[in-house]
């Protein structure tokens, strides 16, 4: 072989880019503004789930069903539901406000607007007091959307799967604390006469369990107060564009160099052409961001918050139903247990394997695999309904299903970490992160307006008219999940990389 077809064989085999090369390093995460927003995420879930444990057993101690233990489900699918319907209606305006005042202020606001409502809500001693509450909650609460906008700002391509892992991770450890705060704390004169004896405790029997949620939430308005610092704020904006502008007029006062009379430019025009588009991307109309790009992730991430709320709102309903109807009979202590549970091993398995499982199998992948699992979830509902029926008794055998329906759901969380990369990356700039989230936030709080009168109303109906056996709730979600799994094959194959 002559040597020019040697240099041609070596040329086509050895690769232009040396192997590994093109694949940028990780950077790494800013530990501290990334650990305040979790304290953040943290909060969240510990107030709204710490109601799930006693909603059921309020409502009945309301008198609102007149003794009627199946209709226990619309009455808490009305209350579960209220929030979002409110966050529906003001959290696409709390995140543009956050594109244009910054994020922190929203920010605060959202947690003042919690703190007040879960203090209200444990003092309520009627169904509307109860409605008026969740309805304020969802008003001034507008946090979910803006912080995760805060964590796109705050990570690039490389370590997005890191920072969006901790999300669902930090929400399991809410969903962890949450409902043994509920569950432990729900009438506590009955748990501990002695100390909880004042008249008080009688009439507010759930008001320690909110009040507690809402300290928490108090003590995370002070931590962001103090230590959250703005990222991408349109104040920073704003005094760079000063001082941008300041150094053009200098520029023009002063004669040309000969550097710039022979075309070596200094960036000025790039910079003055980036700033206008820039502003021109920020204040562009909402339906102009309705592209495919970035509408087929929202709807994902829509149909998962349907679907993950009506089970959240299924579980505690099925585990409080009396066996006759086929339920297991909890009390919400055991309630509030089982929940905690669920939700602490899955966080820790969301920390450990997350991001590794997402390096290996990439986002679109593991999404289409974990959404697989919600029919085999709903699936394991009839056959305790089963088990009780034949059995009469709840056993052993109904721990490990208990326990394969907790394998099932921390394998379908997996989802929400790889939807909001999907989410976030669909943004054409990163200063439309904040509407693009609030879309996408807005139409999971539609959905969640949804799911939970959706699920506990088919619940009531399918044990009131025996509809397939009662079972009719878990056969329509099933259908639903499919819808979902037909939405995750269309998204796009890898992550769009935000950098360039």
């Amino acid at each position: 072989m002559d040597s020019s077809n040697s240099s041609r064989v070596e040329s086509e085999t050895t690769p232009l880019i040396p192997e590994g090369a093109s694949k940028k390093p990780k950077t790494p995460l800013p530990k501290l503004q990334i650990g305040i927003l979790m304290i953040l995420q943290l909060v969240e879930p510990i107030a709204s789930m710490s109601i799930f444990p006693y909603i059921n057993q309020l409502i009945r101690e309301l008198g609102i069903t007149g003794g009627d233990d199946a209709a226990v489900g619309y009455y808490a699918g009305i209350i579960e539901s209220l929030f979002f319907v409110a966050q529906t209606l003001t959290v696409l305006r709390w995140s543009r406000l956050s594109d244009r005042i910054g994020r922190k202020p929203v920010l605060l606001v959202g947690l003042s607007g919690t703190c007040i409502s879960m203090l209200c809500f444990g003092l309520s001693t009627s169904f509307w007091s109860l409605v008026i509450s969740r309805c304020m909650c969802g008003i001034l609460n507008g946090n979910a959307g803006v912080m995760k906008t805060m964590v796109g700002e705050l990570t690039d391509s490389t370590n997005m799967a890191q920072g969006f892992a901790l999300i669902p991770i930090v929400w399991c450890i809410g969903s962890f604390v949450g409902p043994l705060i509920g569950g432990t704390l729900a009438r506590p004169q009955d748990n501990w006469p002695g100390v909880f004896a004042h008249p008080f405790w009688t009439k507010y029997p759930y008001f320690l369990p909110c009040a507690v949620s809402a300290c928490l939430i108090l003590l995370a308005f002070f931590i962001l107060l103090v230590f959250l610092e703005e990222v991408g704020s349109p104040y920073h904006c704003i005094t760079a564009q000063v001082t941008h502008d300041q150094q053009t007029l200098s520029t023009k006062r002063r004669p040309k160099s000969k550097s710039t009379t022979l075309g070596i430019s200094n960036g000025a025009d790039n910079d003055d052409r980036e700033a206008l588009a820039q502003k021109s991307m920020a204040n562009m109309p909402l339906r102009s961001l309705l592209t495919p790009t970035i509408v087929i992730p929202i709807a994902n991430y829509a149909m998962l918050a349907l679907l993950d709320i009506s089970l959240m709102a299924l579980l505690p309903l099925f585990l409080s139903t009396p066996n006759y109807l086929g339920g297991l009979g909890f009390t919400p202590s055991s309630i509030g247990s089982w929940m905690a549970l669920f939700a602490i091993l899955d966080g820790i398995f969301q920390a450990l394997f997350f991001a590794r499982i997402v390096d290996w199998l990439g986002p679109k992948r593991l999404f289409c695999l974990s959404v697989s699992c919600f029919a085999p979830v709903m699936l394991v509902f009839p056959f305790m309904s089963w088990l009780v029926h034949t059995r009469g008794i709840v056993d052993h055998a109904i721990t490990f299903a208990l326990i394969g329906q907790l394998v099932l759901t921390v394998i379908w969380d997996m989802a929400y970490g790889t939807v909001f990369m999907f989410v976030t990356a669909s943004a054409p700039a990163k200063n439309v992160l904040g509407a693009v989230n609030g879309l996408g936030q807005t139409s999971a709080s539609m959905a969640r307006v949804i799911g939970p009168a959706l699920a506990t109303s088919l619940f009531a109906l399918s044990k009131e008219h025996n509809i397939l056996n009662g079972n009719a709730v878990y056969v329509i979600l099933i259908m639903l999940a499919g819808v979902l799994r037909w939405l995750g094959s269309q998204l796009p194959d890898e992550i769009q990389d935000r950098d360039e």
